[in-house]
């Protein structure tokens, strides 16, 4: 099936495009940058290289940069073009470190300008996770297709949607109390670098000549005091046990298979007179959302229960004009799953095979952390598709290492979403 795939040149030009998203909001007479792609660090202490490569490459044109400190370090991109500016501050690293207690968040605010989502796992902000949406819709949908992934400390949405285990806060008093990092220009790193190091540099070398004047020259000499000491007993620390990410995997055919079960399950429970949207799965769970059209709440109501489904819960907008609901899926059983290949090598032969078959891959260095805080190098990939999770279950498994994190399924034209990781060396 899949030799038969073909790639499609984009044909439209971008001019005609009306532009779905925003990017900067207005509070509390303060202006933030929003919908900016954002990108893990991997040396915080000079981030400079990885910024222009991504810039070349990941989001090419991008000229305007800022950096999130933190736990887990990140960078975010933007092309000054689209109407951001040097010296804005960012609306992202204020929400995110005033939310630094929660690790992982989902939140959409309503703004002046349209509705704000931000999605925050385990303190990295997603490279999809800061979009400012003009459409309600749109942001609503993303919203609903998140909440299939299990543990969120907080879910934040306006209260007016009167979506279940949901809370409203003040974004005004949020952005107040959050770390205000800003917009510089990429490429005024190498400059800006260059004359930080110089001046550190000639203040240590003042303070060494002058400490060592100091002791040569000016300290009178002391005879030391010797004073006998009772030697000290030490305990020696029990070895903590690095337990590394890929040693605990989740099965990535089960997660595939079971995800493609799931995702038809509810593509097919089609309540009379309403519309499903789009199924998004990961390890555990599938969540969508239904829009009526002519419908009714009964009649929504009575095909998920006789449905035969496990739902871990569902419910209906306060207009009763939308439904959303998951389905719990069985855990895949996890396993070790080590890496084989170096980035660069992985990231060339995976290219390889998908020019061969004609399909679009994107990709983008990652980390993650053991429970110790080591760190490990991923490389993240996503790729859309008109084939099922069975049709790519062969191809993507043969990648040791493999870690699926979402699918996502869109019934209106088909086309199914993977995103996912590979441990590197």
């Amino acid at each position: 099936m899949l030799e038969e795939a073909k790639l499609l040149d984009d044909d439209i030009e971008q001019s005609s495009i009306k532009r779905t998203w925003g990017t900067s909001i207005t509070v509390d007479g303060t202006a933030y940058a929003t919908s900016l792609f954002w990108q893990p660090l991997q040396n915080a202490s000079d981030p400079f290289q990885e910024v222009e490569e991504a810039s070349a490459g990941v989001l090419e044109g991008a000229d305007l940069f800022c950096i999130k400190g933190g736990k887990a370090p990140q960078f975010g991109i933007c092309v000054s073009h689209e109407g951001y500016k040097n010296g804005e501050t960012v609306g992202a690293v204020a929400l995110a470190t005033a939310l630094s207690d929660n690790g992982s968040y989902v939140a959409v605010f309503k703004t002046q300008e349209g509705w704000w989502y931000v999605c925050v796992r385990n303190d990295i902000i997603l490279s999809d996770g800061d979009m400012l949406f003009l459409s309600e819709e749109e942001a609503k949908n993303q919203f609903m297709s998140m909440m299939a992934v299990p543990d969120w400390s907080k879910k934040i949405a306006p209260a007016e949607w009167g979506i279940e285990d949901t809370e409203e806060m003040d974004l005004g008093s949020l952005l107040m109390r959050g770390a205000k990092s800003r917009l510089q220009k990429i490429k005024a790193l190498r400059g800006t670098k260059l004359f930080v190091v110089i001046a550190i540099s000639a203040v240590v070398g003042l303070w060494l000549l002058s400490s060592l004047i100091d002791t040569i020259f000016l300290t009178p000499t002391v005879r030391p005091v010797i004073v006998p000491v009772k030697p000290k007993t030490v305990q020696k620390a029990e070895p903590v046990v690095e337990i590394k990410p890929w040693e605990k995997v989740p099965n990535a055919t089960t997660v595939l298979q079971n995800c493609y079960k799931g995702i038809v399950d509810l593509n097919n429970l089609l309540p009379p007179g309403w519309t499903v949207s789009d199924i998004v799965c990961s390890n555990g769970s599938a969540a969508t959302s239904w829009s009526r059209n002519v419908g009714r709440i009964s009649w929504a109501k009575k095909t998920l229960e006789d449905s035969g489904l496990k739902f871990s819960g569902y419910s209906f907008a306060s207009d009763g004009n939308s439904l959303s609901a998951t389905l719990i899926l069985p855990k895949a059983e996890e396993q070790l799953n080590p890496p084989q290949k170096t980035l660069s090598d992985l990231q060339n032969e995976m290219n390889d095979t998908f020019q061969s078959i004609g399909v679009r891959i994107s990709f983008a260095p990652g980390s993650a952390k053991s429970s110790t805080g080591m760190v490990y190098r991923t490389l993240q990939f996503s790729l859309d598709s008109e084939y099922d999770p069975q049709t790519w279950v062969e191809l993507l498994t043969k990648y040791s290492g493999l870690e699926v994190k979402l699918i996502r399924y869109s019934p209106q034209n088909k086309i199914w979403h993977y995103e996912g990781m590979i441990y590197v060396l």
